[in-house]
């Protein structure tokens, strides 16, 4: 965002609001990902998760036959445990963004859970039983695209204003290894805080 009065002036909408615009899109992933896991406890989707799972090894092709064999193994004791737990991150990931909080590993994680649920239950998207009924590619891949253009955002414009973690780096800086992806997780930080105002012409 421009720091001059005259380039803000002349700057678009967008740009004079970009900080406030970001928090929005935080937000609303922030909420979309929350009614997911409050989904996972009461649409009966860990009755039928198992049988979903098990029928999606039957029809991938035999290349992938041991990736969904591992993973039915892995779930068939208790399917009810794995999907309330997977549940619970989403729970957790939701609030994370709404409340950008430990934003770094909110969005990392995001794009691992939602590769692992694209990659599970959804099968790849059936990529590769594609029929005239194959309307897209599943919901998981495009969940991690969208938590990778928070990533890309919080690259590029660093910590938020409309943040928790803006206000813990101010009082601990070094909070921003694990908040800022415009920060290393090792070295020097510095206090989120506004530019320091410039020196008048002598």
């Amino acid at each position: 965002m421009p720091s001059n009065p005259e380039d803000q002036a002349r700057a678009g909408w967008w740009t004079r609001h970009v900080s406030p615009l970001n928090a929005i899109l935080r937000i609303l992933l922030g909420i979309v990902w929350m009614i997911d896991g409050i989904l996972k406890f009461y649409s009966g989707f860990a009755g039928t998760f198992l049988s979903n799972l098990q029928g999606t090894q039957q029809s991938a092709p035999s290349w992938l036959s041991g990736w969904f064999t591992f993973w039915v193994n892995v779930t068939s004791p208790n399917p009810t445990a794995v999907v309330y737990t997977v549940g619970v991150f989403e729970l957790l990931l939701g609030i994370a963004l709404i409340f950008g909080f430990m934003r770094k590993i909110a969005y990392a994680g995001g794009v691992v859970l939602a590769l692992l649920i694209w990659a599970i239950p959804e099968g790849f998207g059936g990529l590769y039983t594609i029929t005239p009924q194959t309307t897209d590619i599943g919901t998981g891949i495009l969940y991690a695209f969208a938590m990778t253009g928070l990533i890309l955002i919080n690259a590029a414009h660093g910590t938020s204003r409309w943040s928790v973690d803006y206000y813990i780096e101010r009082r601990f800086p070094g909070w921003a290894r694990i908040a800022e992806f415009s920060t290393p997780l090792f070295g020097s930080t510095k206090p989120a805080s506004t530019a320091s105002p410039k020196t008048p012409a002598a």
